[in-house]
């Protein structure tokens, strides 16, 4: 009997688990059993928004060889791979993304929120890792940080200011710290997120809840700052419209302002381009996801395990619960008592 497989299929914000048979991965594919997929913040945005049409989310994965198509030998680093090898891989190829598709287009499982991955599209970076699958899944996430520190050229003593705690945010904290800031300010909340950036290597934190007036705000950040003239790197994380001018402000002369929080179009600000840019002689830089280079950087400190990465992941949850975890992360951070940092879902929770 021919095998199947459940994939959760998203419309409007609505969420369908449906049976598709699973297919033996053809020349250059792979077939992974998957273990875990992480909830992104565009993922939520789209969400958000409303998804027009049926499609397969889920970018960030992790998940075990299962079956190996013809000529597949190697991962993109040249290391040896067989069936049973755990797997990560960047979702977006020069022939398309995996966590954005049809789920009636074959081979059906495109995305991390399903029982199988079939990694069919060409040029698929793949790489073979010895990581935990509860860090493995922050890869993709991981790769967005690394992406937006080396953009932000963080320097050896720097004050940096990450607004937005968070997965995102964290990894961003994480890889400003190891590039050597030396005093981090990370500006979100809830608490209990707050208290994980501390365990991350945040210097300051800030909980927007308790201080939620922007001016008052502003003159506590820019107070752990070196004369209170601003940080040298600011990274947006958020996600949040108003946080861009916000972070904007925090910014010294001849610091850097740098955009990570934005991957699906959420609407307009207005700023003052002359007080908010001009004269503060900015640099402003804005990332657009990572690529294979940020994978291959980042793969290796994941599997480092020096930092407690495996505590972002605060819940996993069954295919049959993705609601549950979007409506969490649309709402106040929470399921039940507990406080949301990064929901996960696993084919086998």
């Amino acid at each position: 009997m021919a095998r199947t497989g459940r994939v959760v299929v998203a419309n409007g914000q609505n969420f369908d688990v449906r049976e598709y048979p699973v297919a033996d991965p053809g020349p250059g594919a792979i077939l992974l059993r998957q273990e875990l997929a992480g909830i992104c913040g565009t993922d939520l945005h789209m969400w958000q928004k409303g998804i027009p049409d049926d499609m397969v989310l889920g970018h960030e994965n992790v998940g075990i060889v299962e079956a190996i198509g013809k000529d597949v030998k190697s991962d993109f680093v040249g290391k040896p791979i067989q069936e049973g090898d755990r797997i990560i891989f960047a979702p977006g190829t020069p022939n398309g993304a995996y966590g954005f598709k049809h789920p009636e287009e074959e081979p059906h499982f495109h995305g991390g929120f399903a029982d199988y991955i079939s990694l069919a599209l060409a040029d698929t970076c793949f790489l073979k890792t010895s990581a935990p699958p509860e860090v493995a899944v922050l890869t993709e996430p991981f790769t967005v940080g690394v992406h937006a520190v080396m953009r932000g050229d963080v320097k050896i003593g720097d004050t940096v200011i990450v607004q937005g705690s968070g997965a995102i945010g964290l990894v961003t904290l994480i890889c400003a710290k190891i590039s050597g800031a030396a005093n981090i300010i990370m500006v979100g909340g809830p608490a209990d997120r707050l208290e994980l950036a501390k365990r991350m290597g945040a210097d300051v934190t800030i909980d927007i809840e308790k201080v939620p007036a922007v001016e008052e705000r502003m003159e506590l950040v820019l107070s752990h700052t070196p004369n209170k003239a601003g940080a040298d790197v600011v990274f947006e994380c958020a996600g949040f419209l108003p946080a861009t001018p916000e972070g904007l402000r925090y910014v010294k002369r001849s610091g850097t302002f740098v955009e990570v929080g934005h991957f699906i179009d959420m609407g307009s600000i207005e700023l003052n381009i002359n007080q908010l840019l001009m004269r503060k002689n900015m640099r402003l830089e804005a990332i657009w996801g990572s690529g294979r280079e940020h994978f291959v950087r980042g793969l290796p400190i994941l599997e480092k395990n020096e930092f407690p990465f495996a505590d972002m992941v605060s819940h996993v949850l069954p295919l049959e619960r993705v609601k549950e975890g979007f409506d969490a992360l649309n709402g106040t951070y929470r399921l039940g008592d507990e406080t949301v940092i990064k929901i996960v879902m696993g084919s086998q929770a």
